[in-house]
């Protein structure tokens, strides 16, 4: 997945690609997601838990990991 970031003048024209985000994510098992993220060393591991298990219906005893879901990332990045 590549993300580009534009820069617009002040007339609203866009001038110039500031940034390209190349990552990959890759689906194992159920919800469990590996991504490679641009400035970061190591995977990036997501999956669900707790309460966010349950809404899905997915059994705790099934989960061989628990790990932050996607949506936790887009909360602290927002919110960060």
């Amino acid at each position: 997945m590549n993300i580009r970031i534009l820069r617009r003048s002040k007339e609203g024209i866009v001038n110039k690609v500031v940034y390209i985000s190349k990552s990959h994510i890759e689906r194992r098992e159920g919800p469990l997601r590996i991504a490679d993220l641009p400035g970061e060393s190591m995977p990036v591991i997501f999956s669900v838990h707790g309460a966010i298990a349950e809404h899905y219906k997915i059994d705790p005893a099934k989960l061989t990991e628990s790990h932050s879901s996607t949506i936790d990332y887009v909360i602290s990045a927002t919110a960060g």
